[in-house]
């Protein structure tokens, strides 16, 4: 079948389709909330796996680092699975798989198995995120309109979700194998439910190797995703710290900006889409780095709970919408398959979240916390920089 002929066997399929978009879109929303769920759900009792296995700092650090190595080595592979099967099916089996493996963590005795479980955990984490992702840009098409960042929106609330049950569960004393099975029946239940109204089928693309080298654009992309994800991976490990030694607030407030990071990030999510329809995807991502940016500044300059606090809840409006409008120009590539280039521009972005978080502390050692978090504003301006220079 030549490229043409599967590509209007394609567009034949999307008209037939129309009119079912709001069931594939509340399917694909459902696979968005578990993904989120089961993230969360980990994340929360990270604490309690530290005490069963008896680990110090630097063991749970090393211990941990085998969940980005997972997600890491995923990153290519899970985009040629999604071109090759197709997003559909391997977002079922991602579905099945990886509360699965949360609930493997839960039942670990030994330090070998947490690592293997830690890094199956990660790998399947990605194949999740791109092959969701994927759907996601094919139900854009249907609507033709931005819908990507109310998806994430859906993350960001299921996460939410996760940590709440999950500070239950901890109030209850409730073992953490329980907690974890708990949480896999739950999203098993929903694949179960919500599997059959996936969108049936991606847009055909020729065969492709398992790495390819993306274009410049998406390389703009991914450096877009990078400034932001960098900016995210410093509000999640160092905002409490950031509270705590530079703010000075009691410990009680200790999570203050992080809560407020988490609450207008997952509330700009869903107001993201409304602003692309109406002001463009570009001026868009232009804003966003620029109120990130002066977020971080004001947190910086003026170190009061009250400025902070106002400042942290800057950046979670900054960085909202940024990955997931990255994501949706990476699924319309015209030189690439949709998830490998969700993959490529997931790759790049991802070592900002990694670089991020260890550069804060290796800055703050050198001169001081203050000085790490300046730095880490006028990196997130990179967004505004290079989104002036993308096509779409």
């Amino acid at each position: 079948m030549t490229s043409s002929i599967s590509t209007s066997v394609y567009m034949q399929i999307v008209l037939d389709n129309s009119d079912h978009k709001r069931g594939f879109r509340i399917a694909t929303s459902i696979f968005f909330f578990i993904a989120g769920l089961t993230y969360s759900s980990w994340a929360c009792r990270i604490h309690e796996l530290k005490i069963h296995f008896s680990l110090n700092n630097a063991e749970l650090g090393s211990i941990l680092f085998a969940l980005p190595i997972g997600l890491m080595i995923s990153l290519p592979v899970s985009g040629w699975m999604v071109t090759r099967f197709g997003s559909r099916k391997v977002l079922i089996l991602a579905g099945l798989g990886f509360p699965l493996m949360l609930c493997v963590i839960g039942f670990t005795t030994q330090i070998w198995q947490l690592v293997i479980a830690l890094f199956l955990f990660g790998f399947l984490n990605n194949v999740f995120e791109i092959a969701m992702n994927t759907q996601a840009v094919g139900i854009e098409i249907l609507y033709k309109r931005s819908i990507m960042a109310s998806f994430h929106g859906l993350w960001s609330l299921a996460g939410f979700t996760g940590i709440a049950l999950g500070t239950l569960a901890i109030a209850l004393n409730c073992p953490v194998r329980f907690h974890f099975s708990v949480i896999a029946v739950l999203c098993w239940l929903l694949v179960t439910l919500s599997w059959k109204y996936l969108l049936p089928s991606d847009e055909p693309q020729d065969a492709q190797p398992l790495f390819a080298r993306p274009d410049r654009n998406i390389l703009k992309l991914g450096l877009i995703a990078f400034a932001s994800l960098i900016t995210e991976g410093t509000m999640f490990d160092w905002s409490g710290v950031y509270f705590q030694k530079i703010v000075q607030v009691p410990a009680a407030l200790t999570t203050v900006g992080y809560i407020a990071f988490m609450g207008t990030m997952a509330a700009g999510r869903f107001a993201g889409d409304h602003l692309v329809t109406r002001f463009g995807i570009k001026r868009v991502l232009q804003c966003s780095g620029i109120i990130s940016t002066s977020g971080l500044l004001l947190a910086v300059a003026i170190p009061h709970i009250y400025t902070a606090t106002f400042g942290f809840l800057l950046v979670g409006i900054g960085v909202s919408s940024v990955v997931p409008l990255a994501l949706a120009l990476a699924g319309r590539s015209k030189t690439m398959p949709s998830g490998m280039a969700i993959a490529a521009v997931s790759t790049v972005g991802f070592l900002g979240f990694l670089i991020g978080p260890p550069l804060i502390g290796f800055i703050a050692e050198a001169t001081n916390l203050r000085w790490s978090f300046a730095m880490i504003a006028i990196l997130g301006l990179g967004t505004t920089l290079l989104a002036s220079r993308i096509k779409h």
